[in-house]
Formats: structure tokens, C-alpha cells, sequence
């Protein structure tokens, strides 16, 4: 196991086992029925309110009365680090977020307990506190290293890491959460409406595709996922029943625009992105007033059809804007 250190500051007690039965028996005595006022109103004990979630989370504040629960019995199954700290230290005020910070990244390997010594001055005494910030590691109900002062990032790294190098075998709680950490997260259950309506475009129902991604966004009108997906049908559906020779018509007659529409998605539909763009800003240059409207509404919407971060998408609006102004 870890040798304690004796740093600067941290309480020779520490360097042997530190006795917590003492604040455990007062902790459990507080927990008593008593007679006036506080029990009369039916008062429960402190409890713990971590940065964490409660005595699940990562980061938990200790008082005196949960010291036992959330220490002591704690320790019993993953590491506890202890942050004895106050309001008016100011390297607790670089120490503290440093610790946060590494329990939050931990997932769950060890848990931060915080004692405030000014509110919970037994517990402080209980560890011999010369100094703070100090920093104690509890194992199985007992002190197994500490620190005191404001360490480094890497330094806190690599003294937690020998901490739970040496405890993984002893404390269960430690690999549970390694592994759990490591384990794939389980797959989100399929939407049976998506599922519908990808069923019916595989099988070139498209129609019924469309209708079904419309429902979806008759009750979610926010949903993204089937904006897109509606936009793919339409298109789809628009590509199909153009005339073949639209390029052809289109090439003869600049002037046609609705050949120049239909050439421009068969384009689209045959992966030659870059013409359909180039086809559809040329024609925007050559019209105006409601021809220029209908061909920039029809572009941005092939647009609609990629992803914003295309670079495609994004070398056609700036000639689109270049076009218009």
C-alpha cells in the first residue's frame, strides 16, 4: 500500500493509523433522538450536498453527522479523498477546483469528500490538521496518505494514481467503476416512426416515406433529424420524375429555367454537385425580380440536402451571394 507522506504541514498521526471511532461514535450519537427544540420539530440530521448529486456523486460535502456514512463506510468500497479546506485559505482556493475537476473525470474510481474545518472543526482535529489545504486518502476506514499545500495538476495526477495502482485490488468499487467506464454505452432504442419511414423509401415508396416524416414533424416541428430526412424524399421523389434529357434541354436552352431546375437536380442525384451549384448561380446572374427568386429558392435548397460544413456548400454561397450583390 502507499506510504503516507509526510509533506510539509501534513500531521505526523498520519503517518500511522488514524483512530475514527471517535468521531464516528459522536457522528451516530448526534444521529439520537434528543430532548428540546431540534428534536421536538423533527429535524433530521446534515446531511451531505456534493457537487456530485448527493452520496452518489463524484463531489460530496462532509459534515461531522454524515462523516461515518460518507467517509468512513464509503472507504470501505473505492477511495476517498478528503479536502480539508475553509472559506479563507486561498491555496484551498487552487487545490479545490484542481480536485473537482479530477473526480468529475474519474468516473467514480474515487470520490472527493470536501470538510469545510471552519463548520466541521472535530474533523480537522480528528486528523491533527496543522495546515490547509490538507489532503487526506482513506481506504477502509483508515488514512493510508495525505498532502498538504496547493500541488500541481501532475502531481495530484500521479498521487492518485499510485493510490488506486495499489487499492484496486482491495477496494471492489475502484475496477467497477474502471470497467464500467470503459464498457460501451448501450444503444438507444429505435423510433419505430423513423423505422417506418426508412421502410418505405427502401422500398421506393416514397410517398408513404414523405407522409411519414411529415407526421413526425407535425408533432415535433423542431426535429432535425427529420427535416433533413423529409428534404432527402422530396428531393428524391422530384429527381425521379424529371425528364432524361433535362441536361440536354437545359444545355440548348439557357433560358429554359425549367430545364435548368431539372437539369440541376438530375445533376445532384448523379453526384456532379459542383455543376448543379455552377448551373444555378449562372442562371441567377442571367434573371431577375421572380425568375432570380425561384432558382436562389431552389439552390438553398439543394443546400439543404448537405452538410453546412461541405466545403462545396460553402465555395456555392459565397458565389451565390456574389451572384446576387
Amino acid at each position: 500500500m502507499t506510504q503516507p507522506r509526510n509533506t510539509s504541514g501534513v500531521p505526523a498521526a498520519l503517518s500511522g493509523a488514524v483512530d475514527l471511532s471517535g468521531l464516528k461514535q459522536r457522528a451516530e450519537a448526534a444521529k439520537q433522538p434528543q430532548a428540546g427544540p431540534s428534536a421536538a420539530s423533527g429535524e433530521a440530521p446534515p446531511q451531505s450536498t456534493g457537487a456530485g448529486g448527493g452520496s452518489g456523486g463524484a463531489v460530496i460535502d462532509v459534515t461531522e453527522s454524515s462523516f461515518q456514512s460518507e467517509i468512513v463506510e464509503r472507504s470501505m468500497q473505492t477511495l476517498v479523498v478528503v479536502d480539508l479546506w475553509a472559506e479563507w485559505c486561498q491555496p484551498c482556493k487552487q487545490l479545490s477546483p484542481l480536485l473537482e475537476k479530477l473526480a468529475g473525470e474519474s468516473g467514480g474510481a474515487w470520490t472527493l469528500a470536501k470538510v469545510d474545518v471552519d463548520a466541521n472543526p472535530r474533523i480537522s482535529q480528528l486528523f491533527g490538521v496543522q495546515s490547509i489545504p490538507t489532503v487526506v486518502a482513506i481506504a477502509g476506514g483508515q488514512p493510508v496518505d495525505a498532502f498538504s499545500g496547493a500541488l500541481s495538476e501532475a502531481e495530484i495526477k500521479q498521487w492518485l494514481n499510485k493510490l488506486l495502482d495499489a487499492l484496486r485490488d482491495k477496494l471492489p468499487g475502484i475496477r467497477a467503476a474502471e470497467e464500467g467506464a470503459t464498457a460501451e454505452p448501450a444503444e438507444e432504442p429505435e423510433d419505430e416512426r423513423f423505422t417506418a419511414a426508412e421502410d418505405a423509401f427502401a422500398r421506393g415508396d416514397l410517398a408513404a416515406a414523405e407522409a411519414a416524416y411529415q407526421r413526425i414533424l407535425d408533432a415535433e416541428p423542431a426535429n432535425e433529424q427529420a427535416k433533413a430526412a423529409l428534404n432527402q424524399v422530396r428531393f428524391a421523389a422530384r429527381a425521379a420524375e424529371s425528364d432524361p434529357s433535362a441536361v440536354a434541354t437545359a444545355d440548348a436552352d439557357p433560358s429554359d429555367l425549367d430545364a435548368q431546375l431539372a437539369a440541376a437536380d438530375q445533376e445532384v442525384a448523379q453526384q456532379q454537385v459542383e455543376a448543379a451549384f455552377a448551373r444555378l448561380i449562372d442562371a441567377i446572374r442571367r434573371t431577375a425580380g421572380p425568375d432570380r427568386d425561384r432558382v436562389r429558392e431552389h439552390l438553398v435548397g439543394l443546400f439543404e440536402l448537405f452538410d453546412p460544413a461541405d466545403e462545396r456548400i460553402g465555395k456555392a454561397r459565397r458565389d451565390l451571394a456574389s451572384a446576387l450583390f
